[in-house]
Parts: structure tokens; C-alpha cells; sequence
């Protein structure tokens, strides 16, 4: 197996310069919590990290599809879609991706006056699963907000931001249950429509089938099929594609992502049908939409 650092097909990575580092370790505010490295690697395939030497880091991934493993203080644990972990800093470790099922990674190096605090009791893997009052998506863009705003300069401004929205970001994983539980779900719990509609917005950036989303609401998928066409006046993957679309304009709104990598971001790996499904819908091209006048 060719093992690799990074080099994947949309993949997004930023690495903060040291200067701006020891800028924010002077800082009342971001020396408490501040980043250093972020990135997003889709599908990494052979993607593999060993550190004999240890750094001064915390290693944040969390997992969003696929698999992968990581090894720290001697044990080794298997970690699965949904599942996020923090590895230590000052200690040696490793971490790659399954062989046959490579994950798709959110990952950030962080450090600060509170990075242990945040990171207690995380070094093995943290279940994230999707329900019907889940916040996953929310969380991802709080992942892009940080992100974006770096991509915006590294300005004193800037970087307190940042730090401060990656303060509510491992909130939101440290105190799972606190940060469902903040926006009231106003749907009916036993709606299973919209149980599904929920289950598809958090899992935008998979390749879902009908199976899957059937089996969530526990539901063959011929009759789900029936009762969502009924209630929406479309099939179920016909629905789900709107989303993927939905979300692609988003992302060309707001974001100077390229299309090979917003293709990723919705769950599609080809980025030629993500152009086709994307026209057929919307009756331009991706570019075209990008390019247009809005409001």
C-alpha cells in the first residue's frame, strides 16, 4: 500500500504561519483555544500519519464516511462513519485510513490554555450518530465558518473569531446532548417523512441509498417509497438530489470552494454527473451559476 500525507482529490487544507501562532499565544482570548492546522480530506484513500517524534498539538478528526484507524499509547482502535476522536498532544501516534473503506475526515491541530480540558477522556472513538434532533449539518458549518474565515486573511479580527467559533464547535461535541437540545424541533417526533428529510440534511456529503434511508426510519423500501412520494410528490432519491443541488448553490454562494471539491461536499465522487445532475436541475452549469448576478 502507497501510505500518503495528503493529495486528495478534493481536499482542503490550511496551515496557519507560525508567526500568526505565536500571535495568538499572546493573546488573552486565543490563547485559551486557537488552531493551527485544518483541513477536509474526501475519500483518502491510503491516507496515513505516523509521529514517533510528538507535537506540541492536539489532533482533532472526526469521520463523517468511511473508516480508518488511529494507535496511541500502545492501543489501537478502529474508527467508523459518525465517530470523531482527539489525540493528545506530546504523545506519539499513528492513524490512516481503512484499505478497503478510506474516510472522509474533518481534522484540526489545535493547542491553548483549555486544549487539555476539551480533549480529557477523547483519545478513543466518540459516537456521532444522526437522529431526528441532530445538529450535524449545523456543526459543519461551524467547520466552515472557521475555515472561510482564515481563507479571509489573518487579521487580529480574524483569527479572535475564529477562535471563538472553534470554542462552540467542540462545545457542541463535548456537551453532545446540550447542543441538541438548545434548538427546539418544532416537527412531530413521530413524522416519518420529515425524520427522513432530517436523516438526508445530516448526511448531505454520503452517497445514500434508498435502502438507507428506509432502514432509518424502519421502513421497507417500497413503502417508504409510497408514503414519501404522497406526502412530497417525489421519489425519495429524486428529493435527496434537490438537497445535494441545494447545498452545491449554497456553497458556490458563500464559498470559493472549486467544483471537484463542492462535488465531495454533496456526496458525489464524479464530478462530470455532478455537472450533469447539477444543469438538469437548475438550467445552467455550475460555472454559469456561479458566474450569475444574484439578488
Amino acid at each position: 500500500m502507497k501510505k500518503r500525507k495528503d493529495g486528495f482529490s478534493g481536499e482542503r487544507a490550511l496551515i496557519l504561519p507560525l508567526a500568526i501562532i505565536q500571535e495568538m499565544e499572546k493573546d488573552p482570548i486565543s490563547s485559551i483555544l486557537h488552531i493551527t492546522d485544518i483541513g477536509y480530506y474526501p475519500k483518502a484513500e491510503n491516507h496515513f500519519r505516523e509521529r514517533s517524534e510528538p507535537i506540541s498539538q492536539y489532533v482533532f478528526i472526526y469521520c463523517i464516511e468511511g473508516a480508518g484507524w488511529f494507535s496511541v499509547n500502545n492501543e489501537m482502535h478502529q474508527v467508523k462513519c459518525n465517530q470523531y476522536f482527539i489525540l493528545p498532544a506530546g504523545v506519539p501516534h499513528k492513524y490512516g485510513s481503512d484499505e478497503s473503506n478510506p474516510w472522509t475526515i474533518y481534522w484540526i491541530h489545535f493547542k491553548g490554555k483549555l486544549a487539555a480540558q476539551f480533549s480529557a477522556g477523547l483519545s478513543y472513538p466518540i459516537d456521532i450518530k444522526p437522529s431526528v434532533n441532530s445538529r450535524i449539518s449545523g456543526r459543519i458549518d461551524l467547520f466552515e465558518e472557521i475555515f472561510h474565515t482564515y481563507e479571509m486573511g489573518y487579521s487580529h479580527e480574524n483569527l479572535l473569531y475564529a477562535s471563538s467559533v472553534y470554542f462552540h464547535f467542540l462545545g457542541s461535541l463535548r456537551y453532545l446532548q446540550q447542543y441538541r437540545n438548545a434548538i427546539k424541533d418544532e416537527s412531530t417526533e413521530n413524522d416519518l417523512v420529515t425524520a427522513a428529510i432530517h436523516f438526508m440534511k445530516e448526511n448531505i456529503e454520503k452517497k445514500l441509498s434508498l435502502t438507507e434511508i428506509a432502514d432509518h426510519i424502519g421502513y421497507s423500501p417500497s413503502h417508504f417509497s409510497i408514503l414519501f412520494n404522497r406526502r412530497t410528490g417525489y421519489s425519495p432519491i429524486y428529493y435527496l438530489n434537490q438537497l445535494k443541488v441545494q447545498q452545491a448553490c449554497r456553497l458556490l454562494d458563500f464559498t470559493d470552494m472549486k467544483i471537484n471539491q463542492i462535488c465531495h461536499k454533496v456526496g458525489i465522487d464524479d464530478s462530470y454527473y455532478f455537472t450533469r445532475l447539477f444543469t438538469k436541475m437548475m438550467g445552467m452549469s455550475p460555472k454559469k451559476y456561479k458566474k450569475q448576478q444574484k439578488g
